[in-house]
């Protein structure tokens, strides 16, 4: 609570800096690079009907609370 008050006064006053981004880590880049890759990789080892029952089950993910 004293954070936030003391972040709006220096709102207030002009005081305020903007918040630096945190730096991304090797291993937050090694992460989305393969979860880049994932899901070609997983779905080229996957037959047709795998495949299809994997779409329909995301599907209904999707659609789920709608």
């Amino acid at each position: 609570m004293n954070e936030w008050a003391k972040h709006m006064v220096d709102l207030a006053t002009g005081g305020a800096k903007e918040p630096e981004k945190p730096k991304e880590s090797a291993a937050a880049e090694l992460g989305r690079r393969g979860g880049l890759k994932g899901g070609k990789a997983r779905a080229s080892n996957m037959t047709a009907k795998e495949r299809s029952a994997a779409a329909r089950k995301a599907a209904k993910a999707r659609w789920k609370n709608r």
